[in-house]
C-alpha cells in the first residue's frame, strides 16, 4: 500500500543526505512526536490545506511503499474524539521506501 507524507523541501534534502527521514509533521520532530504523520491519497490535500497553509517554501509529496519501511505503520484517528484513521509510521521514514517524489510550489492553503 501507498502512503503520504508532505514534507518540507530542506528536510527532505537532509533525509536523502542521511538515508532516512524524521520530521514528524510542521515544526515537529520524530522524537517529539513519537511517530510520523502519514496520510492516504485521499487525506494529504486536506492535510497540506489545514495544516501547511502558512509554510511558504516548496514541500514535497513522498510517495512511500508501505511494505518498504522497517517502522511500524498503525492507522490511528487523527485527533481524539474522530474515527478518522490516518497511518502514523513509528520510526524513521526510510529513503529508500520514498518510490516517487512530487514538488508542490506555495501556496498551500
Amino acid at each position: 500500500m501507498t502512503i503520504y507524507h508532505l514534507a518540507q523541501q530542506s528536510h527532505w534534502d537532509d533525509a536523502r543526505r542521511v538515508g532516512s527521514y524524521r520530521q514528524s509533521t510542521v515544526g515537529r520532530t520524530l522524537d517529539e512526536e513519537g511517530f510520523i504523520h502519514a496520510s492516504t491519497a485521499e487525506q494529504w490535500p486536506v492535510v497540506r490545506r489545514s495544516f501547511y497553509a502558512a509554510v511558504d517554501e516548496p514541500l514535497v509529496l513522498l510517495e512511500i511503499d508501505e511494505s518498504a519501511l522497517t517502522a511500524d505503520v498503525v492507522r490511528e484517528p487523527g485527533h481524539p474524539g474522530s474515527d478518522e484513521l490516518f497511518p502514523h509510521v513509528y520510526g524513521p521514514i526510510d529513503v529508500s521506501a520514498v518510490v516517487a517524489t512530487t514538488r508542490l510550489d506555495p501556496p498551500h492553503a
